[in-house]
């Protein structure tokens, strides 16, 4: 009898499950329309949503952060619509399991399924949300399309230390891969944390409390030009938090900014990381999940 504890167990679980892609691509969808059900908008009250908080949080933090409309509104747009995406992947991706009791109890679908229904649903609302990026480029493109522009909307190198950014262009591209790495780490993420906080029960508000932290450390309603121009050298700080980097190879493409290879080794090496974990965790606790639920 094989091993409900092997590796080839795990690796069919990943087969079927990605290969049933109308099954939770079904699911993922029936989420999304059941949450707005006989709404005037639907599901574009996500889109508003998001469009009234980046005029909020722009407006308050533009004049805060004394940085002009047309960088800053983008900067905070384009952070909220991918932290979205990502701290929507940690937070449901713990609810993966216990939401879908009643399928895991009826049927004999693979879990990666659950899992896929989980991002596929933070990618259908990503996708909602980026009508309001581009709603921003159709406001701020020419600032942003401009060569060497900067946050503080001075001119490159006045003050020193300046940070200049190359504007919009092929470097745009680069949100491909970007996005890439971040839907696989999320996928990963999701695995990790549905399975953990399954068996305890205790885990989801601490893992929340946690993710709201680095929330708080993620440049998003903040420019990082202001730390590396005031504070050179401590901007490392804020490079200790993993999901800082996810958010930089999404985001930073969209608004022309300059981003470091560092974020890319980064992100690449702690997808791969999570990869690993979430293959082990498969393979040890996939048989037990049913009967935590």
């Amino acid at each position: 009898m094989d091993d409900p504890r092997s590796w080839s167990r795990a690796r069919e679980d990943l087969r079927r499950g990605f290969r049933s892609w109308r099954l939770w691509g079904h699911l993922g969808w029936n989420d999304i329309r059941s949450r707005y059900r006989r709404s005037l908008l639907g599901p574009f009250w996500m889109t508003v949503t998001m469009g009234v908080t980046t005029a909020g949080l722009g407006s308050v933090f533009s004049l805060i952060w004394h940085s002009p409309a047309a960088t800053f509104f983008p900067y905070v747009g384009t952070g909220l619509i991918v932290w979205a995406f990502i701290g929507g992947c940690l937070s449901d991706g713990m609810g993966s399991f216990t939401e879908s009791a009643e399928l895991l109890s009826q049927t004999s679908a693979p879990l990666t399924v659950y899992v896929l229904r989980t991002v596929w649903r933070q990618t259908l609302i990503l996708a909602h949300n980026l009508i309001i990026y581009f709603v921003l480029l159709a406001f701020f493109f020419r600032r942003l399309h401009e060569h060497g522009y900067t946050m503080d909307g001075q001119a490159c190198g006045t003050p020193d230390g300046m940070v200049c950014h190359p504007g919009l262009g092929w470097n745009t591209f680069l949100v491909l891969p970007g996005f890439g790495l971040a839907l696989a780490g999320g996928i990963a993420a999701a695995l990790i944390l549905g399975i953990v906080a399954t068996r305890f029960r205790d885990a989801p508000p601490l893992i929340g409390a946690i993710i709201q932290l680095l929330f708080i450390l993620v440049p998003i309603t903040w420019p990082l030009d202001k730390l590396i121009q005031n504070a050179p050298g401590k901007a490392w700080i804020i490079e200790l938090n993993p999901l800082y980097h996810y958010v930089q190879i999404v985001r930073q493409p969209l608004i022309g900014q300059q981003l470091h290879w560092w974020s890319w080794l980064v992100a690449g090496g702690l997808t791969l990381a999570a990869w690993t974990v979430a293959l082990v965790m498969l393979r040890n606790y996939r048989a037990r999940v049913p009967y935590w639920i």
